[in-house]
């Protein structure tokens, strides 16, 4: 029944001003300002993501958002510079090494907050 049908994503902010600026200028999206004040992130590759102001949000408690790149180091090395802070886990199912990057079985991957305490992550990807 839905096969054929377009989708998107979308996520709640408990700030739009706030995350207007994360994901533009600290993560450097294109992000635009749409219909009854929503954001729209504008990825490469892939349909818009929406972001919409809730006043009672709670932040997921999962990974909302994945970010595909090539070196996992230059990517966390490079957005350490603009201001991201990095998650550190030492549990028995998932662990980081001191840059924040999972030294688990699985892909290399380094999770980050926004401001709104969503979940984000950078995921290596090597291309062929």
């Amino acid at each position: 029944m839905l096969r054929d049908s377009k989708s998107f994503c979308s996520f709640s902010v408990d700030d739009l001003d706030k995350a207007r600026i994360f994901y533009g200028q600290t993560l450097g999206l294109e992000v635009a300002d749409i219909m009854m004040g929503l954001l729209e992130l504008r990825l490469r590759g892939g349909p818009p993501v929406l972001v919409y102001p809730k006043p009672n949000h709670l932040p997921a408690t999962f990974t909302v958002l994945n970010f595909q790149v090539e070196d996992i180091e230059k990517a966390v090395d490079g957005l350490k510079k603009n201001g991201v802070r990095f998650e550190s886990y030492h549990d028995k199912d998932i662990k980081t090494d001191a840059k924040g990057i999972s030294t688990g079985e699985g892909p290399r991957i380094a999770w980050f907050k926004d401001p709104a305490g969503n979940i984000l992550s950078v995921l290596e990807q090597k291309t062929a």
